[in-house]
């Protein structure tokens, strides 16, 4: 079995990679995401649909538009971790190598603290707080990667393990509350489709995309909260709310907290 890691380190930037050139609405776009800064990071409040590395398409990744941020002869904010292209929520940059460095290290020992929102179907597990201890492993389809529960024992396997709690009922649905000890892709997603539970809007892993009569947008994924050691020392908490097509479809199924 390979080794466990709590978080899904960003891809390193190559030191030499040119600037990218942005247009004046994408770094307006970009400077309107953020959430936190101070002269060690920069804390972004992802949308859904943004990928943060490796798109294919010709609209800029967020790792490309955070050449925004950069100052002339620098190098741009480096991601710290990634969130998947459909999921919303908390993500962090780190302005400087000693903070890049500082922060990767305090992830790789654990230090990290995620916490996600999910709107699952059919309704709440039973029970309605636990852990999912389910190994995984990837699955290349064609051009497409995608996660599969396996026994531990896999010569693939990867540890995952998840938290979570249900923060609130409704026909049809649930509120839950998330918290990954380790950083598998898909892990959520996996994990709670494995359960019977899976993630409104996930077409990939069997989300409903309308659940009691309301259209599912996209994936009803949302990073919360993240907690971690600043490199000025302490630890430093950053929220963001969900996203108002999350927000709306939350208060239409009447999962009110």
């Amino acid at each position: 079995m390979k080794s466990p890691l709590h978080r899904r380190p960003a891809v390193k930037p190559d030191p030499g990679l040119k600037p990218v050139a942005l247009s004046a609405e994408e770094i307006a776009f970009v400077r309107s995401l953020v959430i936190y800064q101070d002269p060690h990071i920069v804390a972004l409040n992802k949308p859904s649909g943004l990928s943060s590395q490796g798109g294919r398409g010709q609209v800029h990744t967020l790792d490309e538009l955070l050449w925004a941020f950069a100052k002339p002869g620098k190098a741009r904010p480096r991601l710290i971790h990634r969130l998947d292209r459909d999921t919303s929520g908390v993500i962090l940059t780190a302005r400087t190598k000693p903070a890049a460095g500082f922060l990767g290290k305090a992830m790789m020992a654990r230090k990290f603290s995620k916490t996600y929102q999910a709107i699952v179907t059919p309704g709440a597990p039973d029970p309605a707080e636990g852990v999912i201890d389910q190994a995984l492993r990837r699955d290349e389809v064609g051009r497409e990667a995608y996660m599969r529960t396996c026994p531990p024992d896999h010569p693939d396997a990867e540890t995952a393990v998840s938290r979570y709690r249900t923060l609130a009922t409704a026909p049809g649905a649930a509120l839950m509350e998330l918290s990954p000890e380790t950083g598998r892709m898909h892990q959520l997603r996996v994990h709670l489709a494995s359960i019977g539970r899976p993630i409104a809007g996930d077409a990939r892993y069997g989300g409903a995309l309308a659940v009691s009569g309301h259209a599912v947008p996209r994936l009803m994924l949302h990073a919360g909260a993240l907690e971690f050691p600043h490199p000025s020392g302490g630890f430093k908490r950053i929220t963001a709310p969900p996203p108002a097509d999350m927000a709306e479809l939350i208060a239409a199924l009447g999962l009110k907290v």
